[in-house]
């Protein structure tokens, strides 16, 4: 499974540049960069989210979904007291009715289950996952 919690974007990119074989040429032209400044990109470990939008399209892969994942494995979920509190309610922001989940974070969530790290109601707990989806995945999985 890919570190999600230390997430090192430039060493991904660099990664799916590598597997799609793109021709430096054709990243700086859409990238509208100079070798050594996409060569750089690589090294870093956070990029602006314009760049980084930029980056997913000409890869053909959604660079976003690995903050995603670092957000529903290690962010808190919210207080009661928070979610309750209407300044919070009626936000202008888009709602989103659901997590993603990956095949790799289903994997790990099972994996600590099944090794005993952590319990079904710990995960549900800690995770945030519906005990049915949590179960669906459990039965899925065996």
């Amino acid at each position: 499974m890919e570190n999600y919690k230390n997430i090192h974007i430039g060493k991904f990119i660099k990664e799916r540049v590598s597997e799609k074989e793109i021709d430096s040429d054709r990243i700086c032209n859409f990238i509208n960069c100079t070798v050594q400044e996409a060569e750089q990109m690589f090294k870093h470990k956070s990029l602006d989210a314009d760049l980084l939008l930029r980056w997913s399209k000409l890869l053909e892969y959604d660079f976003f979904r690995i903050y995603t994942q670092h957000l529903i494995l290690y962010a808190p979920p919210a207080s009661q007291q928070y979610k309750s509190n209407p300044k919070s309610e009626g936000s202008g922001l888009p709602q989103f009715r659901k997590n993603i989940y990956t095949s790799e974070i289903i994997a790990f969530i099972l994996e600590m289950i099944k090794s005993g790290e952590k319990t079904k109601n710990q995960v549900i707990e800690q995770y945030g996952i519906p005990k049915t989806t949590l179960y669906k995945w459990i039965s899925k999985h065996k």
